[in-house]
């Protein structure tokens, strides 16, 4: 890795690093696409597909703009949190739960670029570079709308149903407690009603009983 030495060199540094970030990015968007099962989730990533196109275009014009190549340089920050995602898609993961972990995954990457973006627009805008710090916050304001997006998809629909699924199995476990109170409630009874039923049969034979002996008496 070359020295750093100046404010310049560590934004085309980190606009380099950026770049190679928003293409791995653009590989990733279409598989989560793919495994997302909200069609609103779905479209969100496939409209953040095309706007990542866009964005990686404004890294080569700011980078032209510094005199700076495009290099592939590997961001590994960013190849840390799509892999971790990666591995959430392989899991056996629920539908609805499977859409919860995909908004977190996706929202981690929002969350590292708009750290990024931030840092390396507050440069651009220290170093004077206007068209640059402009092509940048365009850029990060996407970014930001995307996650906001991306959070009430969770607040709204995916969390609940995530929920929703894993409540299913408690009102499972509580219908079957209900149901086994019912059954005892109805044992209880029955030991009742047998109780009673034994309690007059024992009256029965005493008077039965008494009967007799009244009879022997009067015979004597």
């Amino acid at each position: 890795m070359p020295s750093l030495e100046t404010l310049q060199e560590l934004l085309v540094h980190e606009l380099q690093d950026l770049y190679n970030a928003e293409n791995q990015i653009m590989k990733a968007l279409p598989k989560m696409a793919k495994k997302a099962t909200s069609n609103e989730l779905r479209e969100a990533f496939q409209e953040h597909l095309g706007q990542t196109e866009v964005q990686a275009q404004r890294l080569e014009r700011a980078l032209a703009l510094l005199d700076a190549p495009v290099r592939g340089r590997t961001c590994d920050g960013m190849q840390g949190i799509i892999e971790e995602g990666k591995k959430l898609m392989e899991e056996e993961v629920s539908e609805d739960v499977l859409d919860a972990g995909l908004i977190a995954a996706a929202q981690k990457v929002e969350h590292y670029e708009i750290a990024s973006y931030g840092s390396v627009k507050s440069w651009a805008e220290l170093l004077g570079q206007d068209e640059i710090t402009a092509l940048l916050q365009e850029t990060l304001d996407e970014e930001e709308e995307t996650d906001r997006r991306l959070s009430e998809i969770a607040e709204s629909v995916v969390n609940a149903e995530a929920a929703l699924g894993a409540d299913g199995s408690d009102e499972s476990s509580d219908d079957e407690g209900e149901s086994g109170s019912r059954k005892s409630g109805n044992e209880e009874e029955e030991s009742d009603a047998k109780r009673t039923s034994h309690q007059a049969a024992g009256r029965g034979r005493r008077a039965a009983s008494s009967t007799r002996k009244r009879a022997s008496r009067n015979r004597t």
